[in-house]
């Protein structure tokens, strides 16, 4: 059941983004006057279609894994002549830069209509305070103290921790100086230090941001309570139920969530015996551990959940925002996006950020399912992100995606000549094999991470 949810899931988040993608090309080529053969979401073989009175055939097609629009066109095949100047190829070049853009900006537009829409129905987070520094750490250098709240980081301001990890994120693989905003709680005084970096958490896979500043921020104790089990898990099977709290395993008393997981990773394939409290009652239960590799590490996992702890009100921030305070915001939020998304391809390129933060289509479902588990802004939020990325990286300057189609035309309008249709097709290839092989790569990390 699990695996048909991530399934499901996936296909549901991969359709929108490709259906608002492939649209933006649609609509615009539509508005240009060129003739749209096919819409289709998918590749493969058509699994529904149907069509519209101007010719145009709509598919749902086998392959899940993106979309296209197939316009009239003299370079694919023969066009009646009182057809011709609804082809793609006789528009005009500032036309087809229009139609070619419009996917990606399709893209950028829908995370603008999520991001106004979690914005507008309010939004919250944790405020970053310092609960603990790391000695000889960057923030220790810059004298950050315990009990401050982190406001800002090389002056923007960071009012959630979300905004703080974000931020931070910014900096992957820099070096130089973080610049440090704090204020003692109860303070309007604002304190600014910089925090030294030399090619800051350059090439760790998975990196932690506040844990490569030094630093840990107060959160609620996570205290070592079941919220749910994983169907057919060593945790079901030993009878774990919804809020249970484990009290000890092995007769060593478990006083955190922490405790309790990593006393379960160090024994795959080990028994464990537990007492639990159930509505006031200790109860003895046996558990197996099954084993997993992690990082070439076997480990032990159970399959269970933590409960969320609940947050006191002064740690929360919380932003109600009208309908034209929202748009700006997410106006903001999705450039802040795109920028960190091409920042963070060109500091991959030069090996500041690991490649294994790579995913391909096996993380992007486990994530969406996930999400979507989690609640419906947790979901729009990753779709938000996902669509970001679809479009940043369609606009990559790489022959066979858009950007490489809007590079040949871009040459052509400042030359008044076309690329030759030979460099073009070479082009093509050798963007094919690229695709293909960063592809492959994505999905080499999707099955280490299995």
């Amino acid at each position: 059941m699990e695996f048909v949810w991530t399934v499901v899931s996936a296909l549901i988040t991969l359709g929108i983004l490709v259906a608002f993608h492939e649209y933006g090309h649609f609509w615009v080529a539509r508005r240009c006057g060129v003739k749209v053969l096919r819409f289709s979401v998918g590749f493969g073989m058509p699994l529904w279609r149907t069509q519209d009175a101007d010719g145009t055939e709509y598919t749902v097609s086998a392959i899940p894994l993106g979309g296209y629009v197939r316009m009239l066109d003299e370079r694919e095949g023969d066009v009646a002549s009182h057809e011709l100047h609804r082809a793609f190829n006789r528009q005009s070049v500032w036309s087809r830069i229009a139609i070619v853009s419009a996917g990606p900006l399709a893209n950028f537009l829908l995370a603008i209509v999520v991001f106004w829409v979690l914005f507008f129905s309010g939004e919250k987070g944790m405020v970053p305070v310092v609960d603990s520094i790391e000695p000889n750490s960057p923030a220790y250098f810059a004298g950050i103290e315990v009990g401050q709240e982190i406001t800002s980081i090389d002056g923007k301001a960071t009012p959630t921790i979300n905004a703080l990890s974000f931020r931070l994120l910014e900096r992957l693989g820099d070096t130089g100086f973080i610049e440090l905003g704090a204020r003692y709680a109860g303070s309007d005084v604002q304190y600014s230090s910089n925090a030294p970096i030399d090619r800051w958490l350059a090439g760790v896979e998975a990196p932690n941001p506040l844990a490569g500043l030094g630093i840990t921020l107060a959160f609620p104790p996570v205290l070592p309570v079941v919220d749910a089990t994983v169907e057919s898990s060593p945790a079901e099977a030993a009878g774990f139920l919804s809020g249970d709290r484990i009290v000890s395993a092995d007769g060593q008393v478990m006083a955190s969530w922490s405790d309790w997981v990593d006393y379960v990773r160090a024994r795959p394939g080990v028994p464990i015996a537990v007492v639990i409290d159930r509505d006031l009652s200790e109860i003895s239960l046996s558990l197996l551990p099954e084993e997993k590799v992690l990082n070439g590490q076997a480990i032990g996992s159970v399959g269970m959940s933590v409960r969320a702890p609940d947050i006191p009100e002064e740690s929360l921030r919380v932003f109600d925002r009208g309908p034209i305070e929202a748009l700006l915001a997410a106006l903001q939020r999705t450039s802040d996006l795109i920028m960190f998304t091409f920042e963070s391809i060109l500091k991959m390129l030069q090996g500041l950020i690991s490649t294994a933060n790579l995913s391909g289509p096996i993380t992007i479902a486990q994530v969406a399912a996930s999400s979507a588990e989690s609640g419906w802004q947790s979901w729009l939020g990753f779709l938000a992100l996902l669509s970001i990325s679809l479009g940043a990286l369609n606009l990559l300057p790489i022959p066979i995606l858009d950007g490489g189609h809007l590079l040949f035309y871009i040459i052509e309008a400042f030359t008044g000549r076309a690329v030759p249709e030979r460099i073009q097709g070479w082009g093509y290839q050798m963007g094919l094999i690229m695709v293909m092989s960063l592809m492959a790569f994505a999905l080499y990390n999707d099955f280490s991470r299995l």
